[in-house]
């Protein structure tokens, strides 16, 4: 069982940045699709980004890609999803999304994003 528990949302102006954190408690030796997709009232979900953690590869979204960065601190079980340059169109809930995952790809785990069994509570991020 994968317990996510995010933080870092909040408001910010277009052109701002925001760091989301997602804390896993996870297995340290076992490698995990981690991801980040939002959702916002009336929308479909839209998956965002992800990253494998046996071998660090990401995948982006091409609405995201060149403004966010996902990236995994090991020792902290922690895995990061810098927004800079934000956009109004950001605005959404986003939530930290897991699942082990023995062999893969962060295309593969971004493509799998709504198949990942254990997920966050959400964090709210407003651009205005």
């Amino acid at each position: 069982h994968v317990q996510l528990v995010e933080s870092g949302g909040g408001s910010v102006q277009a052109g701002g940045s925001l760091r989301l954190s997602c804390v896993a408690s996870a297995d340290a030796y076992a490698s995990y699709c981690l991801g980040w997709f939002r959702q916002t009232p009336g929308k479909e979900r839209e998956g965002v980004a992800a990253i494998w953690t046996g071998g660090g590869t990401t995948y982006y979204s091409d609405s995201v890609k060149g403004r966010f960065t996902i990236a995994l601190d090991n020792a902290e079980n922690t895995v990061f999803l810098q927004m800079d340059s934000l956009k109004p169109e950001d605005t959404a809930t986003y939530y930290c999304a897991a699942d082990e995952q023995s062999f893969g790809s962060g295309e593969y785990c971004y493509t799998h994003l709504s198949d990942l069994n254990y997920r966050g509570q959400g964090t709210q991020v407003t651009v205005s």
